[in-house]
């Protein structure tokens, strides 16, 4: 900085200095008047009164529907009936907590949901990871062809595969054992553990995890293309010199991937698992089409007014005293994934703007 730079910098904060000392002079009311009394603050003070106004009317139109769920769990069943409560019970009560818990099973479902749900979203991750890799940094035939059949998974609706999924994990039938019986019966006869294989006609994958585990390692489960594009997007973005020196260092294609390509990827991973695990809690479509009665107890299977809640058809307040406890189930569904949402909440608005998705 020369010398004449120096000097206007030197005027310039002594201007600033003057001005300050003098307004801090004037009195109350002139300073009152200047600062507030005039149509740039009028302006910016209207503007700001409007945005308040309209934030709080779209904060109330999407909080109202939880406001209403919550307090309607509360309810006793004479404020279903009583014409004057319309938001805020007057017999506070919680018989509707405690009978989904106790009747429904709620904890057992819980239970077995989270376990079914972590498998799923660690196998989601991983391979959805692994491919996502290759269709960022491995140029190959057919690359784009199979990157948009990816993209193309993510608007077909799950409905057109459920027939077509529910004839393959119903049985695996002695058409697709054909080869390996006749081998196994050639070399072992028909005697002993044959005939057991035999009469099994085939294995049951209905009522088990095992259609949704292998639905995840494919890489074919619920929103499954929609992970590979976000990760996608996010090794597309890590530097090829990263790469390319570990590489020259001696490093093959596998180590290059675990020990530099996921340890940047973690907040991104993360944010995958976050989303997996959260869709596979509240999936009602595949549990729908592998589980039933028979099968271990699932979250879906809670929503469902107790028996000790039941009302006969003359009650004049069924109709919303039975959608209050169904409600009610939603609720206690959504609580374990908003406590996981508060303690990953950085982790996971980080990985959404790794990923590039805006919108």
């Amino acid at each position: 900085m020369n010398n004449t730079e120096q000097q206007q910098t030197k005027v310039l904060k002594e201007s600033k200095n003057r001005i300050r000392v003098d307004f801090e002079r004037t009195s109350r009311w002139t300073r009152f008047r200047i600062k507030y009394l005039n149509s740039n603050y009028a302006v910016m003070l209207l503007y700001r009164m409007f945005r308040f106004l309209l934030l709080l009317g779209v904060a109330f139109v999407i909080l109202f529907p939880f406001y209403s769920k919550i307090f309607g769990s509360f309810m006793d069943r004479e404020d279903f009936v009583d014409v004057t409560v319309k938001l805020i019970p007057k017999h506070w009560t919680i018989d509707q907590y405690k009978y989904i818990i106790t009747e429904n099973g709620f904890f057992k479902a819980m239970g077995n949901t989270f376990i079914l749900s972590l498998v799923c979203a660690l196998l989601q991750t991983i391979t959805c990871c692994i491919i996502a890799y290759g269709f960022a940094k491995f140029k190959f035939k057919f690359n784009k062809l199979l990157f948009m059949l990816v993209i193309f998974t993510m608007v077909v609706p799950h409905i057109v595969l459920r027939y077509a999924m529910i004839s393959e994990f119903n049985y695996f039938k002695p058409l697709y054992l054909e080869a390996f019986w006749n081998g196994i019966k050639n070399i072992a006869g028909e005697g002993g553990f044959i005939a057991g294989f035999k009469s099994a006609k085939g294995f049951n994958l209905l009522n088990s995890y095992w259609p949704m585990a292998i639905l995840s390692v494919t890489g074919l489960a619920y929103k499954n293309g929609l992970y590979i594009f976000m990760l996608r997007q996010f090794f597309k973005g890590v530097p090829d010199e990263l790469e390319e020196s570990a590489y020259i260092d001696g490093s093959g294609v596998f180590r290059t991937f675990v020990t530099i390509i996921i340890p940047l990827s973690v907040p991104m991973m993360l944010t995958v698992f976050i989303f997996a695990f959260s869709w596979q809690w509240t999936d009602n479509f595949y549990t729908n089409m592998f589980f039933n009665n028979a099968g271990p107890k699932l979250i879906p299977s809670i929503v469902r007014v107790p028996k000790s809640l039941s009302t006969d058809a003359s009650f004049a307040g069924k109709k919303n005293y039975d959608s209050a406890i169904r409600n009610t189930c939603s609720l206690l569904i959504i609580l374990p994934l908003i406590i996981l949402y508060l303690f990953f909440q950085k982790s996971l608005v980080q990985g959404i703007e790794r990923s590039g998705i805006t919108g």
